[in-house]
């Protein structure tokens, strides 16, 4: 009985990335929605938004990270009107950390990675469902995160410039989306330097 209640119970899979280059911060995930062995969805968007200097990505429910952003917003634009400054790129990580941790008896099913450029510079942070939290370099996370992690390990270098973090960004989740079928369709990007976020879309 309860094999065959695990055997329905599917995780969704994905491939999302984060490295910090010299000049910012690349965040990028493919697009395809998967639960087992269906796609949901070839036009999926994981990477998000916070503020105008902070973004997001996901790898897990995307309707659990659509929450956690919603809500991290909310409450990243509420320091800065009652401090009348932004917030940093570590306050946000430790907010999103609490807030995983709050719900750790439901837990919101996303793995996720933070990054953005606030005064001390560019900076990366790694997320599980309950809410660790790590900074980083580089990191690749979901289904995928195995292939892409070794193409971030062999290429990756400090002080890349924002077009190799990039190039170096696609080819691991192409990497990953060659051999992980709960990958692919494409890649979404999220640029972020001082200046604010770029957003790019790669579709095949």
């Amino acid at each position: 009985m309860l094999e065959d209640q695990a055997s329905r119970f599917y995780l969704p899979g994905a491939t999302t990335v984060g490295v910090v280059c010299k000049d910012g911060v690349i965040l990028a995930s493919e697009k395809r929605v998967s639960y087992g062995n269906l796609v949901l969805s070839r036009a999926g968007k994981k990477v998000f938004r916070i503020t105008p200097n902070i973004g997001a990505a996901c790898a897990g429910l995307v309707s659990d990270m659509q929450i956690l952003v919603r809500e991290v917003g909310a409450y990243a634009n509420l320091f800065r009107l009652q401090v009348n400054r932004p917030i940093t790129v570590r306050a946000v990580a430790k907010l999103m950390s609490n807030l995983l941790f709050s719900r750790r008896l439901f837990p919101l099913i996303t793995q996720t990675v933070v990054g953005g450029v606030d005064d001390d510079g560019p900076s990366l942070y790694v997320l599980d469902v309950l809410g660790s939290n790590i900074p980083d370099n580089y990191t690749a996370v979901g289904s995928g995160a195995e292939m892409a992690m070794g193409v971030l390990e062999e290429s990756y270098r400090e002080a890349m410039t924002i077009e190799e973090a990039k190039e170096l960004v696609k080819r691991a989740i192409k990497s990953a989306i060659s051999r992980d079928a709960m990958s692919g369709d494409g890649i979404d990007l999220l640029v972020i330097t001082k200046d604010g976020i770029e957003e790019e879309s790669i579709k095949f």
